[in-house]
């Protein structure tokens, strides 16, 4: 399997929304208002990662980091990795690292695209009513 950096450019739709909307909140409730969302979406964001491309667990969260996300500890995103492997929605192939045991590297199969398509569904539907509520047109 080719393994490829995460591009440091491209940035996910739910990412650059979820940051988006916190933008505009008070200063004080941003930081408690991306956790509690985070993790309604953190595991959408990453199947969106691995369905351009193959990635390893740092290079997961660096990209995230990258993205502003900079409050995404390490751990949160292996036991995120661990979760969606135990469920059938990536392929693993452990590769040779430099220093260290050999990587996990993670790519996204027929069923994890099923799943990330369900979720792009919701993710629509809800920004959709969301941007109602915002603009005032219940």
């Amino acid at each position: 399997m080719e393994h490829s950096k995460i591009p440091r450019n491209d940035s996910p739709a739910v990412a650059t929304a979820v940051r988006h909307q916190l933008s505009q909140a008070p200063l004080d409730s941003v930081g408690k208002q991306m956790t509690e969302m985070l993790k309604g979406v953190l595991e959408g964001i990453v199947l969106a990662i691995l369905s351009d491309r193959t990635a390893y667990g740092y290079e997961i969260t660096a990209w995230l980091r990258d993205q502003g996300f900079a409050d995404i500890a390490e751990g949160t995103i292996y036991a995120l990795l661990v979760r969606i492997e135990q469920r059938g929605f990536v392929d693993v192939e452990k590769v040779p690292s430099e220093k260290g045991p050999p990587r996990k590297v993670y790519s996204l199969n027929r069923q994890g695209r099923e799943y990330l398509d369900e979720f792009w569904r919701t993710w629509g539907f809800l920004s959709e009513r969301l941007e109602q509520l915002r603009k005032g047109d219940k």
